[in-house]
């Protein structure tokens, strides 16, 4: 690992979503989808995805499309469904009242009224995201759940069959930037939302960084990117599997094997560029492994591979090595980390039950997935007697007159008087 340069650590490190560079015409595309409404998402659909949209407004196409998928579909896209809602109820928090030293202090969770969903089109359909999306809102208890998915001359049906088996209220035909700004500010169709969440390409993910403030978002999320950490008890052609998999979302997909094996890390580059020769995005594949962000890492030691992967905070961190579970306790900044040979990340991306909207480009340090507790708010609570507070009082008016907040301090005393 010592023979890195310092370009190469930053391009490993510092992973851009190249979001910068765009916000100045993102943001004449929210203002004139602020300013314009419907008009505005018709020109920019005809612009940018050449499609003449007539009905914005899908939900009729979405809940027909579940007779026009083939059953084994359906019967996955459910299965999913399900897996996904078992996982996520699990998340969902008890309000709590306790009584601390005579004094009545609790937490109480409610949902947010209106979430918006972004589902990716473009070159692939994504009814996994859809269901990633909604399920959780929908576990949340969210009245009013939105989707926003890229037009077409012919819409996906799966897509649609997923989100509208997953519990969406309202589906639009509406991609991108000016997505975005539909669920933020509404059109004469589309209605605001107070939060919108949901993975997409660099023009989603910049107008999110605009919008925000207005509404809530989940997270700014780049291209798709997977860290294995591989010992050399790791099969080299599951390593492999596990970069061309990611590789094949982007061209910008960043995508990292790390060892302390040269031997092993020889035998990964090989075989990776064996597989991609025999996927049908054969070019997506090889033009993410030949950016600087993507390759195969040796390093001196399996401490020195564990250093590397806290450092770069992989959003699907996989790790295929003899002590894997004492490797994980070493790593806390991930997304989601996948545990030995029969946990591809496909699991997770599809059906295994965890959400696959996760934090990139080293994010993984400051904060975690999509899950019910993004739908959520929180209350405190508290109840004080005549008796908790005169425990109390001393200690709030000393604070209160040392802050030079005299009427804080009043406000105790009075109660005593």
């Amino acid at each position: 690992m010592e023979s890195l340069s310092p370009e190469r650590r930053r391009a490993f490190f510092e992973r851009d979503a190249g979001v910068e560079s765009i916000r100045g015409d993102v943001r004449e595309i929210l203002d004139r989808v602020r300013d314009e409404g419907d008009v505005a998402l018709r020109e920019f659909s005809s612009r940018f995805d050449g499609v003449d949209v007539g009905n914005i407004d899908v939900a009729a196409e979405a809940e027909r499309a579940i007779e026009e998928v083939d059953g084994d579909v359906l019967a996955a896209i459910r299965t999913a469904i399900d897996n996904v809602e078992t996982f996520h109820a699990r998340q969902v928090p008890d309000d709590w009242r306790e009584e601390i030293d005579g004094r009545e202090l609790g937490r109480r969770f409610r949902p947010i009224e209106r979430a918006g969903v972004y589902v990716p089109g473009g070159t692939a359909a994504y009814p996994s995201s859809a269901i990633m999306g909604i399920v959780p809102a929908r576990v949340a208890g969210v009245d009013h759940v939105a989707v926003a998915t890229p037009p077409a001359e012919e819409m996906n049906p799966a897509t649609l069959a997923a989100i509208h088996e997953a519990g969406a209220d309202a589906v639009y035909a509406v991609g991108g930037a000016q997505a975005v700004g539909a669920l933020a500010y509404g059109t004469e169709t589309v209605s605001a939302v107070q939060k919108v969440v949901g993975p997409g390409n660099k023009w989603v993910t910049a107008a999110k960084a605009e919008v925000r403030g207005d509404v809530e978002i989940d997270f700014l999320a780049g291209p798709s990117e997977v860290l294995v950490v591989a010992d050399e008890t790791a099969d080299p052609a599951l390593v492999a599997a596990e970069l061309v998999t990611q590789a094949e979302h982007d061209p910008n997909a960043s995508v990292v094997a790390v060892t302390d094996d040269p031997d092993l890390g020889a035998e990964i580059a090989t075989e990776a560029d064996r597989q991609a020769g025999e996927r049908t995005r054969e070019e997506i594949i090889r033009e993410a492994f030949g950016h600087d962000a993507s390759g195969v890492v040796v390093a001196r030691s399996m401490s020195e591979a564990t250093l590397f992967a806290e450092e770069y905070a992989a959003e699907h961190l996989v790790i295929l090595a003899d002590d894997d579970e004492a490797i994980l306790d070493r790593i806390p900044s991930a997304g989601s980390a996948f545990m030995g040979p029969f946990t591809p990340v496909a699991a997770g991306d599809y059906a295994s039950g965890t959400n696959h909207v996760l934090p990139t480009n080293g994010s993984a340090k400051l904060y975690g997935g999509l899950s019910v507790d993004s739908f959520l708010r929180s209350t405190t609570v508290q109840r004080l007697d005549e008796e908790s507070l005169s425990a109390l009082s001393e200690t709030i008016t000393t604070l209160a007159e040392a802050e030079g907040l005299d009427a804080h301090a009043e406000s105790v005393r009075k109660r005593f008087e």
